[in-house]
């Protein structure tokens, strides 16, 4: 009877480690809120690592939104690179039918760079360096895959104390493909003025190209450079302004290159300015840095240097090695057929559900082979797991135990950032596809649900590491 009542509890663990996986994460405070619903940071009580959890609630209230959640995690499971955040699992839920929100486990990042940026204002020439590099370096590996993240902010680059930088949100992103009408793929566009290409604030082009990102990751960098955003535009022509009163008018070559007859009209009637020298802007900068932004934030986008030229820079001597940064295989269009069709809310319930059996190997096996069984029907952790955020969310405030983290932390990277320096517990991987045609003919077999197999990983490529004598003080 005992050893019955054993075999059945150790079966229960083994189904409550499998499904699910609410018991063994503990919970250590709520870091973060939005819309969207709530950030905690967690223990992972089978690593002792410490992990963020997003719950995101009422996932198909909207269907915009679920689009975008699906998006993301298709896009961060294809995208895996030691500077793009990871995530690690997906929940379970335990009704693939009737689920409504779902709980998402990233690595834990201490802060973002614009929390960096506003805390420190004693960043030194190395940092500006090591942040830049790493931003380049990810940039290089999404447009290799086709993919453009539209939305690249300080926000939206994580940040550690050893100074690694990781890039998040990809709800805005999107894959390009050859056959993809413009009018489809950009009309959506929603991202963040201040770091929006000149491009996009008038619609001048007739294809967008991964120089949109080019143009954001400079604006950072000059953020990062200076402490304050380079151009705060109240409105579309406001930021139109003030980035002509920097770079200077566009030349006519590039005017008559504008397909919107409004936009090339307003660019024409422009009193003309003559741009001011980056030197003079940034006084105090490295000047093979001034340089760099300069290409980065041309007007027009096919003169500023693609990410993996960037990388080739003076400015990155002795950190950078072309050939080791990887680049990644273009990205399948079965991956995103839900992008070119009508879809239901019952087809993105399912698309999401597929995506979290990606971190269930076993279950996803089962899933293809048409056998789930009926293990789905067994009460899962998530269920208790909800309550406790839940008590969070109404307790934050009231509580001094629940608030957002905040801390002092010790340092960026070494005074001396040198290429063959690692991070040892940086171990992020890159990814390689399986056979093509395997993987179709699992997509096709998969109803409406468009995904690949599993990809095996290979290790990324070394990072420079931090010295903690380098201090700085960032509370976040």
């Amino acid at each position: 009877m005992q050893q019955n009542q054993l075999k059945k509890e150790l079966k229960e663990m083994d189904f409550f480690t499998e499904y699910g996986d609410a018991n063994r994460y503990k919970i250590l405070e709520v870091i973060g809120k939005g819309s969207y619903g709530v950030v905690c940071a967690a223990l992972d009580t089978h690593t002792g690592e410490k992990v963020a959890i997003k719950k995101i609630q009422d996932v198909f209230e909207h269907m915009s939104d679920a689009i975008r959640i699906l998006r993301e995690v298709k896009l961060l499971r294809l995208l895996r690179h030691p500077d793009i955040v990871e995530i690690k699992r997906i929940m379970l839920p335990p009704s693939k039918r009737e689920f409504k929100d779902l709980f998402v486990v990233f690595e834990l990042m201490e802060s973002d760079l614009h929390q960096v940026i506003k805390a420190n204002d004693d960043l030194t020439r190395e940092h500006h360096q090591f942040f830049l590099y790493q931003m380049l370096r990810a940039m290089k590996y999404m447009h290799t895959a086709n993919v453009y993240h539209r939305d690249l902010k300080p926000k939206n680059i994580l940040a550690n104390a050893n100074c690694k930088l990781k890039v998040c949100d990809f709800g805005l992103a999107r894959v390009a493909f050859n056959d993809t009408p413009t009018t489809v793929f950009w009309t959506d566009y929603v991202a963040t003025r201040w770091y929006r290409a000149p491009e996009l604030c008038g619609s001048f082009f007739s294809k967008y190209t991964p120089a949109i990102d080019i143009w954001s990751i400079g604006c950072i960098f000059a953020e990062v450079l200076t402490g304050k955003p380079l151009f705060p535009g109240k409105s579309v022509v406001h930021q139109l302004e003030l980035i002509t009163d920097l770079v200077g008018t566009p030349s006519l070559e590039t005017i008559s290159g504008v397909r919107n007859d409004k936009a090339r009209k307003y660019l024409s009637e422009m009193r003309k300015k003559k741009p001011v020298p980056f030197s003079q802007k940034f006084p105090n900068a490295d000047p093979l840095a001034v340089r760099l932004l300069q290409r980065l934030l041309a007007f027009d986008p096919k003169d500023r240097p693609t990410a993996e030229e960037a990388l080739a820079d003076p400015y990155f001597k002795g950190l950078s090695k072309i050939e080791r940064e990887p680049s990644c295989q273009p990205i399948s269009k079965l991956e995103f057929e839900f992008e070119r069709r009508r879809v239901t809310k019952e087809d993105i319930r399912e698309l999401i559900y597929r995506e979290a059996l990606e971190y269930h190997p076993q279950l996803l096996k089962d899933y293809l082979n048409g056998h789930e069984g009926s293990n789905f029907l067994y009460p899962s952790p998530v269920g208790q797991f909800k309550k406790h955020f839940a008590y969070l969310e109404e307790n934050g405030g009231r509580s001094a135990a629940v608030f957002p983290l905040e801390r002092k932390h010790v340092s960026l990277p070494r005074s001396t950032v040198h290429s063959n320096g690692i991070t040892p517990n940086t171990q992020s991987t890159s990814v390689s596809y399986e056979n093509r045609q395997d993987r179709e003919a699992d997509a096709r077999k998969a109803m409406d649900v468009i995904s690949s197999k599993p990809k095996p990983t290979r290790p990324p490529p070394r990072v420079p590491s931090a010295r903690e004598s380098c201090r700085i003080r960032c509370t976040i």
